[in-house]
Parts: C-alpha cells; structure tokens; sequence
C-alpha cells in the first residue's frame, strides 16, 4: 500500500465527504424519472451543492490556493502558484437519467501543470489517483495502462459531441471507420472515468473532440502515472488548450492517430 502524500489524502477525504450528497441525491433519481418536472434542475442543483462542499473543504485544508470548477468558474490563487481544478460530477447525463457511471474529478494545478489528482467513483467505491513521480493507483493498488497492441483485441472509448456541434462532426467519419478496425468502441459518458479505465488496462484508448479541462485535468496525472499517452489528434503534445484528445496505451497511440487523421 503506497504512503499516501498529504494533498491525496485531501483529496481522498474530499471525495468521500462530498460523495455522501451524490449518493443521497442519487437515490431519488428514480422518483423524479417519473414527474412531470424531470430531474434536471434537482441535477443541476446537486452539482452545485457538491461543488460547493468540495471547494468549502479544499479551502479549509489548503487555504492559500485557487480552483477552477466547471460551476463556479475560475477564482485562481494570487497567493499561490496552486490551483485545484474541479468537476463536482462528470457524467451528469448518466446521474441524472439513474445510470450508476460518474464520478467526481479533482486535479491539483502546479504552476499550470497537473501535479495530482484523484478521480472517485461514489458507486462503485473506487478511488483512482496519481501524483507526479509517485504512480497512480486504484483503491492503493498500482495502476498501469494494457500492453495490447492488436487492434481485433483492444478497447476504445469514445465521446460524442453536444448537440449544438454535433451537425457534420467529424467524430462520426473517424467511429464509422475505427469500427471496422478496432475490436470494440463503446460511450460510457464520463470522460473522467474513460481516463481512469485507460489508466487501469480497463479499456485501451479514447477519444474526444469537445472536452473542457475540468472533465479530464485528474485524468491527466493518473494517465501520465500509469505509463500512458495523451496527445491531440495530429499526434502533437499535451495543450490543456485544445478539445480534442486522445489517450492509449504507448504501443497503440500512433497507429491509431493515423486513422483518426485519414478520417477526420
């Protein structure tokens, strides 16, 4: 079992603390399915009131820092050259429609790089999470990403794009094609958790072009930690920048960047 540093053990009470809200409100997702409101705004408020626990407690343990969370915007440290980057629940889709796959995602910022962070999934207990130099763990067992290299045999993950862009995207070209050559493609919804599967040897890629950074800055470490790759769809490095990503395992990563440019 890893010696747990003290921001992943921030993290790790985080999660938990706000977790407890998610699972509450979750179990009344059912009811709402079947009134004429429909769970949305109960969802939306949810978000909120995890997000807020969760920036309540990050302050009180690290005070100096800032964040950066997908409902409260940025309020970036002038203190400090650290900055929590937060996602109260990715995978809002699936929470509110009572689907059990979301997740809270939490990155620690150092000087604009991700130094740490965790991914918690409140349903199925797990706690994915990395450090920089210090590996990336599920539930303090090592993760490392598959070393499968044939393409009848891996796993991808994929995200569509919303609705408003989703029109001639070129998304549909590139899953249209990497059907064909890929053994299967599935779209669980919570790109934190594609991370943390691709992380884990779960799944063996991903792919998303509409991604804010809130959604994947915890993926990153833990990815980066179990001796992945992430790059754009040119094969370029790493820009929090850019919305379009892909990850894999290192053996993959080229060949499949080749397809996605031939038909993107």
């Amino acid at each position: 079992m890893p010696l747990l540093s003290p921001e992943i053990n921030i993290l790790e009470k985080v999660c938990n603390k706000a977790s407890k809200i998610i699972i509450r409100d979750f179990g009344e997702i059912e009811k709402l399915q079947v009134s004429k409101k429909g769970p949305g705004d109960f969802v939306t408020k949810t978000d909120k009131k995890v997000e807020a626990v969760i920036i309540e407690e990050l302050n009180k343990a690290r005070p100096t820092y800032g964040f950066v969370a997908e409902e409260s915007g940025s309020n970036k440290s002038k203190k400090s050259e650290f900055n929590w980057i937060i996602d109260p629940i990715d995978g809002t889709s699936n929470f509110m429609h009572g689907i059990p796959h979301f997740a809270i995602s939490i990155g620690l910022e150092k000087n604009s790089e991700i130094i740490a962070g965790a991914i918690f999934d409140p349903i199925k207990n797990e706690l994915f999470y990395a450090e920089k130099g210090r590996g990336a763990y599920v539930n303090n067992r090592r993760t490392r990403v598959s070393s499968r290299q044939n393409l009848q045999e891996i796993v991808g993950l994929y995200g569509c794009p919303p609705l408003d862009i989703a029109k001639e995207h070129i998304i549909f070209n590139q899953l249209k094609f990497a059907s064909t050559k890929i053994h299967k493609l599935r779209n669980f919804g919570s790109a934190a958790l594609d991370f943390a599967y691709v992380s884990s040897g779960r799944a063996d890629l991903a792919w998303y072009d509409h991604l804010n950074y809130w959604d994947y800055a915890a993926g990153i470490i833990i990815l980066l930690e179990s001796g992945g790759r992430i790059s754009d769809f040119d094969g370029k490095d790493f820009d929090k920048t850019s919305k379009n990503l892909f990850i894999s395992n290192d053996k993959i990563h080229d060949e499949l960047i080749k397809i996605l440019l031939k038909n993107g």
